[in-house]
């Protein structure tokens, strides 16, 4: 519950109350408008001790709007999903801090702040698909019908609607996918951790799914912290892209992307729209996944000027 919900006098919730929904947005809504909706400062986190000590981190500063897309990119092992981890609470750091929304990372899981997707769905197969989306609200108390309303609200917002009954066995890759954000999504968040979710789907769906995130975002206006191997994905989802460096993870450059993500995600007028095509063959897309390649390769052993890059597939693996 966020802080500044306050429980029903009347008792524990067993159904939908009248404004309850309206109700819930309103108050996401007022507790997000701050302006920052993560803060690390000085962060450092080691594994190991003495001659086996690994630096995974070490001294990271980073801010993250309310509404901000920002991804994470740099070499593997560099501490991109580490950090991510320190966000979502799941890990703690060896020094600095972490602020969701101006508490702690721990308080803001327990708050419910942020919702997290992984590069595996995760999705309990033995549940429906409206069942899986509606598990964050079973376990937080949601009466039956608040639940199921909000999960068709979701599925709906994913594209999904026709597939509420499904397995997921019986959905494609990126079908789960979308689930997993729907679910997400489920508690209203204000924040996204996202870790690589499209990591593992062929191009295309990558590429629809992509656009699709970018629509969301637009209509939930929720903040995202997006982890990525793939330059052109960074580029194309976000406001800003953070590079960093091979271990001891930091900060080497944040790329401040400038493109007009928020016409891609609402529709435009461009005959590629759903998929985003207009933008990622924009000169400005171009130059922009140039500027990105440039940093993750600036300061690395016989380093050459960067090629002009293709408009899609340019990863670092």
């Amino acid at each position: 519950m966020s802080a500044t919900q306050q429980p029903d006098p009347t008792g524990p919730d067993t159904g939908p109350h009248p404004g309850t929904t309206t109700t819930t947005h309103t108050t996401r809504t007022t507790t997000t408008t701050a302006a920052v909706a993560v803060r690390a400062e000085h962060v450092t986190r080691t594994f190991g001790r003495g001659d086996r000590q690994v630096v995974a981190l070490q001294d990271v500063d980073l801010t993250v709007g309310a509404g901000e897309f920002v991804s994470l990119i740099g070499p593997s092992g560099c501490g991109k999903s580490t950090l991510l981890r320190l966000v979502a609470d799941l890990d703690t750091p060896t020094s600095g801090t972490v602020e969701v929304f101006g508490r702690s990372a721990r308080e803001a899981r327990l708050a419910r702040d942020y919702g997290i997707a992984f590069q595996q769905a995760g999705l309990l197969p033995w549940r429906t698909v409206r069942a899986n989306v509606e598990l964050p609200l079973q376990l937080a108390g949601t009466g039956r019908a608040g639940r199921r309303a909000r999960a068709e609200e979701l599925l709906a917002l994913v594209g999904l609607t026709d597939f509420a009954d499904h397995h997921p066995d019986q959905l494609s890759g990126g079908m789960q996918q979308r689930v997993a954000i729907a679910r997400a999504l489920a508690d209203e968040p204000s924040l996204l951790l996202m870790d690589e979710p499209f990591g593992a789907l062929d191009e295309m769906t990558r590429e629809h799914l992509q656009a699709q995130l970018l629509r969301i975002c637009a209509e939930t206006r929720a903040a995202v912290v997006f982890v990525t191997h793939s330059i052109p994905e960074a580029v194309f989802l976000s406001d800003r892209v953070v590079v960093m460096s091979p271990r001891p993870g930091q900060i080497r450059e944040i790329v401040d992307v400038g493109l007009d993500r928020h016409a891609a995600a609402l529709g435009g007028t461009g005959p590629h729209d759903d998929t985003g095509d207009d933008l990622r063959n924009d000169a400005a897309f171009f130059a922009a996944v140039a500027r990105v390649r440039d940093a993750l390769h600036a300061g690395q052993p016989g380093a050459a000027p960067a090629a002009q890059p293709a408009a899609r597939g340019v990863d670092v693996r």
